[in-house]
């Protein structure tokens, strides 16, 4: 395949795992009354945009689809912040997972992005929505959430993976 077909390809996944980052970002919302924020599923995503897409495409689509579930699910005030946050998360999991590239990268990689995802909201809420110490009242909520982005990732990783339709029709491969 030509550089060019990849190249679209990537584009067309991207364009696809952004959507499904926003539909599991919206689907199941578990508001954190001490913040406003919510807990969802979109995390999962974020980490298949990096294991499977990586680099600028699959950074941008992390980013993308979960500020846009923001967006339309009225959480627009953290739209800026879910964009930054989840592209970070993207390119750290892509980062370690490029440099390991293994399972334990992928854990790694997850438990990195995790991280990031609680330091940034905590600091967005702190600083930024002005919450202060009051911030700190969402870190479980954050806890679970990166729990269940890291545990979902890799399960939904190591279900593509084993799905001969999944890996023969995307030609999909682990950068």
């Amino acid at each position: 395949m030509n550089t060019g077909t990849n190249n679209i390809r990537r584009l067309v996944f991207a364009a696809l795992l952004a959507a499904l980052a926003c539909v599991c970002t919206m689907v199941i919302q578990i508001p954190v009354p001490a913040t406003g924020g919510y807990i969802n599923l979109g995390d999962s995503i974020v980490l298949l945009c990096a294991w499977y897409i990586g680099g600028v495409y699959g950074i941008a689509a992390a980013g993308i689809g979960t500020m846009m579930a923001d967006i339309f699910s009225g959480y627009a005030i953290y739209a800026p912040a879910t964009f930054v946050i989840k592209a970070c998360m993207a390119f750290a999991a892509w980062a370690i997972f490029r440099k390991i590239r293994s399972h334990k990268g992928q854990y790694l990689g997850a438990l990195a992005a995790a991280l990031i995802m609680m330091t940034g909201y905590l600091f967005y809420e702190a600083v930024i929505l002005g919450y202060g110490f009051g911030a700190a009242a969402a870190i479980p909520a954050n806890l679970i959430q990166g729990f269940t982005g890291c545990t979902g990732g890799v399960v939904l990783s190591m279900l593509m993976e084993k799905n001969s339709f999944l890996r023969n029709m995307l030609h999909m491969r682990k950068l």
